[in-house]
């Protein structure tokens, strides 16, 4: 695996968790600190590829790859994708089942997003067994926190115990999230201060440190 490139999986079974706004954002993210990051859409609904083509015509040129998959095609997509880009961020369709496993094999880390919601943390334990059975380092990362509200609260606590990994770095419920994501943008294209950087920062450092990802000061 020595210089080969990374491969991070976002999963969860629940719709609406943020998956693609962690993707997009880790990518960006990553590509300004001077990686080189491709894009892998396993997920037929397709929201991460009109990102990507809205960034194509919004900035000319996206300063990321982008390529689709089926589920089974992941293992060959990231086979050649490890041999051109420093990290590989995979989005999959929100469900559990066997589809999901070739994805898991490949992670170098399975990122779990939670919008802060018990209804989110009961559709984690699925995607936690599976990847666990994969024998996959995983992290649950907490999005659309409310801080000081007692469901947020409630809802952290619950998920560290669910997984002691848990990121630290949380992103909070911010507008600015969804309309960067309209915009076929990440928040470090229009932000290099403020708190929806300053938390996009501390999570792709977090999660780089979590699996060597070290290429330009990342």
């Amino acid at each position: 695996m020595a210089g080969q490139g990374k491969v991070i999986v976002i999963a969860q079974q629940k719709g609406g968790s943020g998956k693609t706004t962690l993707v997009v954002n880790l990518a960006v993210a990553y590509a300004r600190a001077g990686l080189r990051v491709a894009l892998l859409d396993t997920d037929p609904q397709g929201s991460l590829g009109r990102w990507f083509m809205t960034r194509r015509e919004r900035l000319g040129e996206a300063g990321i790859e982008f390529s689709t998959s089926s589920a089974w095609g992941v293992s060959y997509e990231c086979e050649k994708l490890r041999r051109q880009a420093d990290v590989i961020l995979v989005d999959t369709p929100p469900k559990v089942d066997a589809d999901l496993r070739p994805a898991l094999r490949e992670a170098d880390i399975v990122l779990v997003p939670i919008a802060a919601s018990h209804v989110d943390l009961w559709a984690t334990e699925g995607v936690l067994d599976l990847a666990r059975r994969e024998r996959r380092q995983v992290a649950i990362v907490m999005n659309r926190v409310r801080s000081g509200t007692r469901l947020s609260d409630d809802v952290i606590a619950a998920a560290a115990e669910l997984d002691p990994g848990m990121a630290e770095a949380r992103l909070a419920n911010r507008v600015a999230y969804g309309e960067t994501l309209g915009q076929g943008l990440g928040i470090a294209d229009v932000q290099r201060r403020g708190p929806a950087a300053a938390e996009i920062a501390a999570l792709a450092q977090e999660i780089g440190a979590r699996i060597d990802l070290t290429p330009a000061g990342v």
